[in-house]
């Protein structure tokens, strides 16, 4: 699915289950929280923190679908085609970044 479709779903999930969509303080308040979720568990599970025993089961991959669900949420009610954005974002990316990264020696 790409990011257009992505949006679509989104939109239609909460026309269809949810009552409206959070404004957009709230969401940036969950994007947050969500996020926060994600580096806990990067931090306890191959960073040095130790693991939690209740934090061991948590799924990376849900979290991270939490975050994804989130930023469409927002692109959403901001009228952002995050698909445009992003693929201008790749070609900017790739554009400045071709050979910058090639000769850091702190990624050998």
């Amino acid at each position: 699915m790409d990011i257009k479709n992505a949006q679509q779903v989104v939109d239609n999930w909460i026309k269809e289950h949810g009552v409206r969509y959070f404004n957009e303080l709230t969401n940036m308040a969950q994007l947050t929280e969500e996020v926060g979720e994600v580096a806990r568990i990067i931090a306890r599970r191959y960073g040095e923190q130790s693991e939690k025993e209740s934090d061991k089961e948590k799924d990376l991959g849900e979290e991270l679908a939490d975050v994804v669900f989130v930023v469409l949420c927002l692109a959403n009610q901001t009228g952002i085609d995050l698909q445009d954005a992003f693929d201008k974002k790749m070609n900017l990316k790739t554009k400045r970044d071709h050979n910058r990264h090639h000769n850091n020696p702190k990624l050998r």
